[in-house]
């Protein structure tokens, strides 16, 4: 699936799905008057930068992010481009990460026009950011990514996450980092993952 068809604000923020698997979960809200609905995006928008509180607003007990600025350093603020999120899942966690899987914020970018309003945020899995170790500490590997997205138009603010070239991270160092990343990738592709982000764009965008 290509996104070059979808001329819709914020799709050329999203990368082409060329290889393994892809998921798209999205959830919205309306409003009555116009006020509310630009009132209620600078909330979600809001809600989806503050990086460290993803499980109060989600409600997710499985699995918890963290903040850390481009020196690996713990950020106590709204996330900026260059950023890295730490990511702590069930079950044992990768050597490669030191036991967490790592993502790095790749871009951050306002859109709007006639339509209305978007903020697109990409990641990517990359190295552990403080280790000699090059290979990716991740399930999946650093050609997939994920955009998340907040969006007003009309009387709806809505919440996106779409994963993009999903495949599982099978080049490590590490034999034990090698199975669990296909494991857990496979888990993945199976659409296991998928109540995690709808939990997530729901709780982002809920009134």
């Amino acid at each position: 699936m290509s996104n070059n068809a979808d001329n819709h604000l914020g799709s050329n923020q999203i990368p082409e799905q060329t290889v393994g698997s892809e998921i798209n979960a999205r959830a919205e809200v309306s409003f009555d008057n116009p006020q509310a609905v630009q009132s209620h995006y600078e909330v979600v928008k809001g809600r989806l930068l503050d990086v460290n509180s993803w499980c109060l607003y989600a409600k997710l007990p499985v699995t918890s992010f963290k903040l850390f600025d481009e020196k690996c350093r713990v950020a106590e603020r709204l996330v900026q481009e260059k950023d890295y999120i730490r990511i702590d899942i069930p079950g044992p966690g990768p050597k490669t990460g030191q036991g967490y899987d790592w993502v790095v914020v790749e871009s951050i970018v306002e859109e709007s026009d006639e339509e209305g309003l978007v903020i697109s945020m990409t990641v990517r899995p990359t190295a552990h950011p403080l280790s000699d170790d090059p290979h990716t500490a991740h399930f999946l590997s650093d050609v997939s990514s994920a955009t998340f997205q907040i969006k007003k138009s009309g009387n709806t603010v809505a919440a996106e996450q779409h994963g993009r070239n999903e495949v599982p991270n099978r080049d490590t160092a590490h034999t034990f980092d090698n199975v669990r990343n296909t494991m857990v990738g496979w888990g993945s592709k199976l659409g296991l993952s998928f109540p995690q982000w709808k939990g997530l764009v729901k709780g982002l965008v809920k009134k």
